[in-house]
């Protein structure tokens, strides 16, 4: 296949890259799993406080789908569960003693090969690791009743102190093409595997895409590949969570072992960390020496949540970005354009300056304006949509006119940068995220 060459976007060129050689194992003192983090999903406990748990051990379903559980990323007890208003399950605490797993049933390679669709349904389901499968549209944990019309895998990740992908995948090759094989029997159509490197997988559709942020992700990716038109549905998984599928099947028991990038303009030792799926936070930063007040973000600068070190990484995550937080004002996508010494501009990096790296601290260089800016989103969106036209037909609420300029290939975070680049300060990806609430509340 041809490669795909993006020129649109922008790599946010921050301070403190994670050193790809630095690695640090951590094997956390507690866990969490974090039922807020998924959109739509009505959580049912399946566990007690105190109770003893494996890894793999089911800790809550979804009352829309009964059969999606949640498994325990740990062994040990159920330290606390944490209610929210209208005692909505805000946090599972797992203290972790061990790591005892359930064992499920494992199969050889050639085996992956014969087993239908139902019987690799069923395994993932039985082991409650559905919740890795994600759909498009609307990124939300997939509706094991579908069929989606392809699945996509992407191994680049573009946004800023991401974790490379490659070296992961490639000390886990079997693993991976294990993943790939039982993720192609679930698809009516293909597997599709993004890289910006030539890396050759079976049963699968390889595709090299290079270009800057976001061309790392699913949505660029699919409308670059094959469109996602409305109704149509498709699957996606990370990368890294193909390999624990893989070795659900090769080993029969959940790892839910994970690389985490560290790094960032606070970050006093950005680094590479071997951890779990939902650490504590402050496990994982205790190489970082930190001297003025930083700013926590489970995953990206632009799409990332503030956490302070007590929270979890969240489920999809496998960014700690640190920033320094020295000015108190909020700021879209949690960034500023800008710092007290450097002015990061958008114009001057694009006119080729791109190899400074800047110290970026979170503070909002100029206020909301109500103008909506022409042509600064349209720069970093390398998408054939309109972002103006959409945005204004969000705000109108207008769901045949959001249909016909491409909601449906749209998901908030590939907005992000839209936000960023704005000099309006407009937080395009929540626009973006409201309009697709309207058409899935219409559908």
């Amino acid at each position: 296949s041809h490669s795909i060459i993006l020129k649109k976007g922008h790599d946010i060129k921050i301070s403190g890259v994670p050193d790809e050689n630095n690695i640090i194992s951590v094997n956390p003192e507690n866990v969490a799993i974090i039922p807020s983090e998924f959109r739509g999903v009505k959580p049912k406990l399946l566990v007690k406080k105190n109770e003893k748990i494996r890894i793999g051990s089911p800790l809550f379903f979804d009352k829309t789908k009964p059969d999606v559980n949640w498994a325990s990323p740990a062994s040990g007890i159920v330290k606390d569960i944490i209610f929210g208003p209208r005692r909505i399950i805000e946090k599972i605490e797992i203290q972790v003693d061990g790591s005892e797993a359930i064992i499920n049933k494992k199969y050889s390679m050639d085996e992956i090969y014969s087993l239908g669709q139902n019987e690799i349904l069923n395994h993932i389901l039985k082991a409650n690791l559905f919740p890795f499968i994600r759909q498009r549209p609307f990124n939300k944990v997939a509706n094991p009743k579908d069929i989606p019309r392809d699945i996509f895998i992407s191994l680049i990740n573009t946004a800023p102190l991401s974790l490379d992908l490659v070296p992961v995948i490639e000390k886990n090759m079997d693993s991976f093409q294990a993943g790939i094989n039982v993720l192609s029997k679930l698809s009516s159509g293909d597997v599709y595997i993004s890289s910006n490197k030539k890396l050759e997988f079976e049963n699968a559709i390889n595709q090299i895409i290079i270009g800057p942020h976001p061309a790392g992700n699913i949505g660029i990716q699919v409308h670059h590949i094959k469109p996602l038109k409305p109704t149509e549905i498709i699957w996606t998984v990370n990368a890294q969570h193909v390999i624990i599928l893989g070795k659900l099947f090769l080993e029969g028991q959940y790892n839910p072992q994970i690389m985490v990038s560290i790094g960032g303009s606070a970050s006093s030792n950005p680094q590479i960390c071997s951890t779990s799926i939902g650490s504590q936070i402050s496990n994982l930063l205790t190489k970082q020496e930190f001297s003025d007040p930083v700013r926590i973000i489970s995953g990206d600068v632009l799409t990332g949540r503030k956490v302070s070190a007590s929270n979890y990484l969240g489920y999809y995550d496998s960014t700690v970005s640190l920033i320094s937080d020295l000015v108190e004002r909020p700021f879209i996508g949690m960034l500023a354009l800008g710092s007290s010494k450097t002015k990061y501009s958008l114009t001057n990096t694009f006119l080729g300056s791109r190899n400074k790296l800047f110290d970026f601290n979170t503070a909002q260089k100029g206020e909301l304006r109500p103008i909506v800016p022409l042509n600064a989103w349209e720069k970093v969106l390398p998408m054939d949509i309109f972002p103006n036209h959409l945005y204004r037909s969000i705000l109108a609420e207008d769901i045949e006119e959001m249909e016909q300029l491409g909601i449906w290939e749209c998901d908030d975070e590939d907005f992000a940068l839209c936000s960023f680049a704005c000099p309006s300060k407009i937080d395009v990806g929540e626009i973006i995220r409201r309009g697709l609430d309207l058409i899935e509340n219409d559908n």
